[in-house]
């Protein structure tokens, strides 16, 4: 692969993402104020590996650790197949 096309999708995706952002920086404070939620919320560190998983409720926590058990075997598999081609 070409390393312009990788440094431009790169910066493609890091645009696509200030720009997730900034529109939903909008929306917030276009729609903030309309009623009363709940605020639920779980994120996971991948070191390596291994996922580090916290949330603030057990519903966001179970999702967030099945797409964390599923990106750990696809990384796994992912090693595996690179290590076995490079031989």
């Amino acid at each position: 692969m070409d390393p312009a096309v990788v440094y431009a999708l790169g910066l493609a995706l890091v645009a696509i993402g200030i720009i997730v952002v900034i529109v939903a920086i909008v929306f917030v404070v276009m729609h903030g104020g309309e009623g009363k939620g709940k605020v639920k919320g779980a994120g996971v560190i991948m070191i390596g590996p291994i996922p580090i998983i916290f949330g603030t409720d057990k519903k966001s926590v179970k999702t967030v650790l099945a797409l964390a058990l599923a990106l750990t075997i696809l990384l796994v598999v992912a090693m595996l197949i690179y290590y076995l081609l490079l031989r």
